[in-house]
């Protein structure tokens, strides 16, 4: 059972009030911010929907557009700078599979969830110029707004249309790699917000023309505490050098959902500030890192005062709210 430290207090479980004095109840909700990068596998689209459904989270998926393409469609896509058809991550499966990715992402959508670009072909963009990076979101939009027609797809819904062009507002970038070409064309470009960067620690999103930017934080993992990013490819690497380890999971599960707890109540129980995890939808290491996301999102997203929220709700809530959603400069 999920147990908090109190102040003069001994543990206690969850169900008790371990916040309940006046200074605790003026808190403000404590946020959680859970996303997928790539958002391939059909499997992880239903898994994940079927977490959200269980705990009432929202997440944000960050897709590649490569996957809304078959093996036959797959040279609408032209990467900066290189021949039509090159991905660094492939393509849809087949004709079929692109047809369950999209009905996952309208799906998701009419459920509450946020769908978001992390460009297309999955490259590392940092020697990108600003034409470059216009370029790979141009293809975003594009390939998003015609996946229906070009893989010859019918039952197109209607707002689609509306949808991939306009309501597509979120960017990552594949490595979290970044450069000033980036950020000037997300400004001009007209996103609300960027989710690129890494911070020490819990950090509000810094506002820059416009375009809010979130960090993942490092938090604290393991026996030694050392700091890693709180995603699951980095624990992966660190846990056991990128490498499939299956006889370890268990192990591995365990400590990642103890450094996501560590840090998620540390924030509850003082500034709380975002939490923000990020995951792909590859099962590292016998699925670990999935489970331990599983049994996190289970413990605290269903608490009174903590809302497991998409970026874009996060920004729509504090703007509701007045309340104040950037940090320091």
């Amino acid at each position: 059972m999920l147990k908090f430290l109190c102040a003069g207090a001994t543990a206690l479980a969850l169900t008790g009030s371990c916040f309940a004095g006046d200074a605790a109840k003026a808190q403000k909700p404590q946020y959680v911010i859970i996303s997928f990068d790539g958002a391939l596998h059909l499997e992880q689209w239903e898994r994940s929907r079927a977490l959200g459904q269980k705990t009432g989270a929202s997440f944000t998926y960050f897709l590649s557009c490569v996957y809304l393409l078959s093996p036959e469609t797959r040279k609408a896509y032209e990467a900066p700078g290189l021949p039509r058809g090159r991905s660094n991550v492939g393509s849809g499966y087949s004709r079929e599979d692109v047809e369950g990715r999209l009905g996952q992402i309208w799906t998701a959508r009419s459920e509450g969830h946020e769908v978001a670009s992390h460009g297309c072909g999955h490259f590392d963009g940092k020697n990108w110029s600003a034409k470059d990076w216009a370029q790979e979101f141009d293809q975003f939009t594009t390939i998003v707004a015609d996946a229906w027609k070009l893989n010859g797809i019918d039952g197109e819904p209607r707002g689609w249309q509306d949808f991939a062009r306009r309501e597509i507002r979120g960017f990552r970038a594949p490595y979290l790699s970044t450069n000033k070409g980036l950020f000037k064309t997300l400004e001009k470009a007209g996103f609300a917000y960027d989710a690129s960067t890494v911070s020490r620690g819990p950090a509000l999103p810094r506002t820059r023309n416009g375009v809010a930017h979130f960090s993942l934080p490092l938090i604290p993992e393991g026996p030694r505490d050392r700091q890693i990013i709180a995603m699951d490819y980095n624990l992966y690497v660190r846990h056991s050098g990128g490498k499939e380890k299956p006889e370890a999971a268990a192990a591995f599960e365990q400590r990642t959902y103890d450094a996501f707890m560590a840090t998620f109540e540390k924030e509850y129980a003082g500034r709380r500030t975002p939490f923000q995890l990020g995951f792909h939808f590859t099962l590292m290491n016998d699925g670990a890192y999935w489970n331990a996301l599983e049994r996190f999102a289970e413990d605290v997203c269903v608490m009174e005062d903590v809302k497991c929220v998409s970026y874009r709700d996060y920004l729509a809530a504090v703007s509701e709210a007045g309340t104040p959603a950037q940090g320091g400069t």
